[in-house]
């Protein structure tokens, strides 16, 4: 089995990783995820994700690197990761009651032979209308930091949202289904 590093610092990506029952190693990427490209989400998603398995396969010149970047937009407005209660509080406001989209962009970079793949996927998510005084409650909870659109389908947040359209491993931050399609291509079978 070829050597698998998984370039994230995620412990979301790494359980989904484990998921598919594959062995690998976790080494954070270093990488500057500027999101200011001018890019098209999705093309953006791509691009970060190419851009952490890039600086990943510096550092590790003999295995299959696999990076992952998720966005999430609202409308045409790309939402990052809150890092105060009061950024995650506007955050959740906009998306109160709102259809949004989770695009998680992924690449696999063979480091030996500089074969590449990037694909993103898209999940449609539908949060549910919200009071204000369960938007501070979750807020105060501290999940929404440092989560991309200020909430986390697998914990607390699994109660804002009124339903999915799509993959729901593709909002926790790794498409499995795609993922495991797309390692076919490197020669790692899944099942």
């Amino acid at each position: 089995m070829r050597r698998i590093v998984l370039a994230s610092a995620s412990p979301r990506r790494k359980q989904l990783l484990e998921q598919l029952g594959l062995r690998f190693e976790v080494e954070p990427s270093d990488y500057d995820e500027e999101m200011t490209s001018g890019s098209e989400p999705h093309e953006m998603a791509r691009e970060l994700s190419l851009g952490k398995a890039r600086t990943a396969a510096r550092k590790h010149r003999n295995a299959l690197i696999i990076a992952a970047d998720t966005l999430v937009v609202l409308g045409d407005r790309i939402l990052g990761k809150p890092h105060t209660n009061s950024e995650a509080r506007e955050m959740l406001r906009a998306l109160n009651g709102q259809v949004h989209s989770v695009i998680t962009g992924f690449t696999i970079l063979d480091a030996e032979t500089g074969k590449v793949l990037s694909r993103s996927v898209e999940t449609r998510v539908h949060m549910r209308k919200l009071t204000l005084r369960e938007i501070d409650g979750y807020v105060r909870t501290e999940e929404p930091l440092d989560k991309a659109g200020g909430y986390a389908i697998q914990g607390r947040g699994a109660v804002l949202v009124e339903r999915i359209e799509g993959d729901y491993s593709n909002v926790v931050g790794l498409p499995l289904s795609a993922l495991a399609e797309s390692l076919r291509e490197f020669g790692i079978k899944v099942l």
